[in-house]
């Protein structure tokens, strides 16, 4: 019977002592001790994060319910003693305790009265360390200095003082606002980006830690980097063909435009007059600008295309006035000069134009009057001879440009 009496008053003892609790308010992170000669002993390390450099740590010890009140005795752990020697405040007849304002380090409490029993924990303070700043940086790219370290906490073994060493480890972010290119942002702490920014940006770093703890550090940055760029209208049409440049370069001061017809078609302007190109071909336009601090940035457009010439003929037009193929005109493209002669059966003349430059591009063809009078001409057909010289230099002056054309009304 006796020996029944002592397993049943352990077994209460053991199952309030299990009830029990040991809190920290507040706390960022709960890891566990671990030793590896004891490993009975499971004790709760509590973990703040301490970005301000003045966070305090507290610990409730709580008994279970329907307890007795009970006496709290607190005390810090001693390295000099290797033990939990220092006293730091007692309460008597109470159902939880709290001690707080504390530093880092073991604490423990004695509880006796109502029950028998402590509780132990362990305190960090947690300040992960980041700073970010320029390595270097040319006209060509960015480098990023990036510090970032991690505290190491130690907690002791309560039997022999051993130091074990609290598993930590280090993440680091880089990123930049606006957003910009980082190579490698979370491999590399000094990374260097050959696509640097064309605009101010602040980088900052962020530092974490296995405990969820964060440090950020930021540096503003003002760009000195350089980009050629510019639109052209049209990209492409006849000859003579009229381009103009809209020039879209971040930082450019001095400019060289090449608009690639001749080596001598060149310009220094930052926004030159439209450039014609009389040529039928494929050109491409280079803008090469340098800023103030010399750093150097070349675009090249895409291809800008002038059409060949070409002259189609049609056989048939319908001058009734009802805006559907009312004139016999020509369809052309990149035409330096053509001459166009319509004659009647009889082979009287009733019509003719030559012209280049401005007249040939406002001609509109022949309307069915005879010799641009009131007087229309008679539906039948008509007799055609038309030269024509391409800016390539095609002529068109053989048996394909001459022939007959049928007038209807």
């Amino acid at each position: 019977m006796p020996v029944r009496y002592i397993f049943l008053t352990i077994s209460l003892f053991v199952a309030l002592s299990a009830s029990a609790q040991l809190a920290a308010p507040g706390n960022n992170a709960i890891r566990y001790t671990k030793f590896i000669p004891n490993p009975e002993i499971k004790d709760p390390v509590f973990i703040y994060c301490n970005a301000s450099s003045t966070q305090k740590g507290t610990l409730v010890a709580s008994l279970p319910a329907g307890t007795t009140a009970s006496n709290f005795a607190w005390f810090q752990w001693s390295e000099s003693d290797k033990s939990f020697s220092i006293p730091l405040k007692n309460e008597t007849a109470v159902t939880s305790s709290v001690a707080n304002n504390l530093s880092e380090g073991g604490y423990r409490v004695l509880i006796t009265g109502g029950i028998d029993t402590s509780y132990t924990g362990w305190i960090f303070l947690d300040k992960p360390f980041s700073s970010a700043a320029l390595l270097n940086r040319t006209c060509d790219y960015v480098a990023l200095n990036g510090e970032a370290a991690v505290d190491t906490f130690f907690y002791k073994n309560p039997v022999n003082g051993t130091a074990v060493r609290l598993p930590n480890r280090v993440k680091f972010l880089w990123s930049s606002n606006p957003v910009s290119t980082i190579p490698f942002p979370d491999l590399e702490i000094d990374p260097q980006t050959f696509v640097p920014p064309l605009e101010d940006v602040t980088y900052k770093i962020q530092v974490s830690d296995s405990f969820g703890c964060v440090s950020e550090s930021s540096f503003f940055y003002e760009s000195i980097h350089v980009k050629a760029d510019f639109s052209v209208d049209p990209q492409k049409g006849e000859a003579p063909l009229e381009v103009s440049f809209s020039d879209k370069s971040v930082r450019g001061s001095v400019y060289k435009w090449e608009f690639g017809d001749s080596k001598d078609s060149i310009s220094d302007l930052k926004d030159p007059a439209p450039h014609i190109y009389y040529i039928p071909g494929e050109y491409y336009v280079t803008l090469t600008i340098e800023s103030d601090l010399h750093c150097i940035d070349s675009m090249r457009s895409e291809k800008i295309v002038v059409d060949p010439s070409e002259l189609d003929i049609p056989n048939v037009f319908t001058p009734n006035d009802d805006g559907l193929n009312d004139r016999f005109m020509v369809q052309k493209k990149s035409l330096k000069f053509i001459s166009v002669e319509v004659f009647s059966r009889s082979g009287k003349m009733v019509y003719n134009f030559s012209g280049e430059g401005e007249a040939l591009r406002d001609w509109d063809g022949w309307d069915g009057k005879v010799n641009n009078s009131s007087a229309d001409a008679s539906p039948g057909v008509y007799f055609y001879i038309i030269r024509a010289m391409g800016w390539d230099e095609v002529e068109y002056d053989s048996k394909e440009q001459r022939g007959f054309v049928y007038l209807y009304r």
